[in-house]
């Protein structure tokens, strides 16, 4: 009986501490969650928490803080101090046409927030095909004559990016210094990593993973922060950024392949100015990871202004930042519209400032159009974005959904005929908080002219969802989207 009576005793004091520590972790949390998040984040955290606190609690602790390392965030207010003193003056364009009175302070709030200046006298060329880019790409390495600087998201290589990697190391053989970073999550993730960093290290070119989980070497962080950027840049003359990541279309999964499906991507090559605020990013980015400035070497080789008449800013964004440069830009150039909104995004899960941006432009009778995937990839994503349509449709905006089995992966938007802005940004609160990205906002009325190509091209092969057509989905698919979309929001 006494045996009996201490195990009852001892359970009881268990359940007892447990009791008080599920307590105090949950009123621990109504303290701390919501400081410096916004409302929708910290109520996901907190309904995670509250009904899975153990498990929430660990997850919170893992992935709460949306902050890179502090050694990583000085070095991005050193590298901004760096690029604000030495771009100082830059900033004057040839206005050969009057600016939309709305334009120039969008272009202070972008040097404010990310440090580059808006230049003139650059020239641009789109890549919408997947293989023209990654032959375009591969031609520039291979008339590369002083440094090749290659920055991308996914690096692998496979049978359709073997050409890119030769070039690549026929570029150090005839004496070209060639840099390589590659996210280290994603590209390992990616099938053949390890022969991926095989061949870098065979290739004889300096080479870095970006944001290492590697606690075994004490580098570790958030491990859902990655470095999101695509960027090449050839003797500091001419550089390509964009969606496209260095990898077969399918992506080498067998998923992929199972279901037939391939990515569409947009990559520019720019040339004139703007190349060196393209290569500031991969400056800083190189600098984060490996503590060599690369400064000297950029500043010896200034891109030249072009004949053509764009002008041009760089606008970089993610977690080594203060604010979220690419949302405030985004939401800045939304409210500005005075015609149309085009645009184009994979994973398009806006926070609330964005949804009441777009839909007052469509409420305002502005032509609104979003293209996105008939098809997902990213089932949470997918589904997460999906519960947005109803509120997107019933404002006005007209949502084309390109074809099954493509996944549009270009992410891009115009407003009106006066700017474009392109790059690695998906329209998501992964883009927006979590990723280190990289957008181009764009003037000029050549490269607007070849955007509405593109966008009609997009037009011609998808079809509109309409509101009748929405509403008589499927309820699994209506219970689905909304609970997906509770997760959106937990960053």
């Amino acid at each position: 009986m006494n045996d009996g009576g201490m195990a009852i005793n001892f359970t009881a004091i268990i359940a007892g501490v447990l009791i008080f520590i599920d307590f105090v972790i949950r009123v621990l949390s109504l303290i701390y969650v919501p400081r410096n998040r916004r409302p929708q984040t910290a109520m996901a955290w907190l309904l995670a928490i509250f009904f899975i606190p153990y498990v929430g609690i660990l997850l919170f602790l893992l992935l709460g803080s949306r902050k890179l390392p502090k050694g990583r965030r000085n070095k991005q207010v050193e590298i901004n101090e760096f690029i604000l003193d030495t771009t100082d003056g830059m900033d004057q364009v040839r206005q050969d046409q009057p600016w939309p009175p709305w334009l120039e302070p969008v272009v202070e709030l972008n040097r404010t927030l990310g440090a580059m200046p808006l230049v003139g006298g650059n020239s641009a060329k789109l890549y919408s095909q997947y293989q023209e880019s990654l032959d375009a790409m591969t031609e520039a390495v291979g008339e590369a004559t002083n440094f090749v600087h290659v920055e991308f998201y996914i690096l692998s290589l496979d049978s359709t990016t073997a050409p890119f990697f030769n070039a690549l190391e026929a570029a150090v053989q005839r004496g070209v210094r060639v840099r390589v970073l590659l996210d280290h999550l994603a590209s390992l993730r990616a099938p053949g990593y390890f022969t991926t960093i095989r061949r870098l290290k065979q290739m004889g070119v300096q080479w870095q993973v970006m944001l290492p989980v590697q606690p075994l070497k004490w580098k570790f962080q958030r491990p859902d922060l990655r470095n999101h950027r695509k960027i090449l840049v050839i003797d500091g003359k001419l550089a390509f950024t964009g969606s496209q990541n260095m990898v077969d279309s399918a992506y080498n999964k067998r998923v992929n392949k199972k279901r037939g499906l391939t990515w569409k991507d947009l990559m520019v090559r720019f040339e004139g100015p703007i190349v060196a605020g393209i290569n500031a990013l991969f400056i800083t980015d190189w600098y984060c990871e490996t503590d060599e400035l690369l400064v000297r070497e950029s500043a010896q080789t200034p891109a030249l202004a072009t004949n053509a008449n764009l002008d041009a800013q760089v606008v970089p964004s993610g977690p080594g930042f203060e604010g979220e440069n690419n949302l405030r830009l985004f939401n800045s150039l939304l409210y500005a519209a005075q015609e149309r909104v085009i645009i184009t995004s994979p994973y398009f899960v806006p926070d609330d400032s964005m949804l009441y941006a777009i839909t007052t432009a469509a409420q305002s009778g502005l032509d609104v159009q979003l293209f996105v995937s008939e098809v997902g990839d990213q089932a949470l994503v997918y589904h997460a974005q999906r519960s947005y349509y109803e509120t997107l449709l019933r404002a006005g905006v007209k949502i084309w959904l390109f074809p099954t089995p493509t996944v549009l992966h270009a992410k891009h938007f115009t407003i009106d005929d006066q700017v474009a802005v392109i790059g690695s940004s998906n329209m998501d609160m992964r883009s927006f908080s979590l990723n280190l990205e990289i957008s181009v906002m764009v003037r000029g009325t050549e490269f607007i002219k070849d955007m509405r190509e593109l966008e009609q091209e997009y037009r011609s092969v998808s079809r509109e969802l309409t509101l009748d057509e929405w509403m008589t989905r499927p309820r699994r698919s209506k219970v689905l989207d909304n609970l997906a979309r509770l997760t959106a929001a937990v960053q």
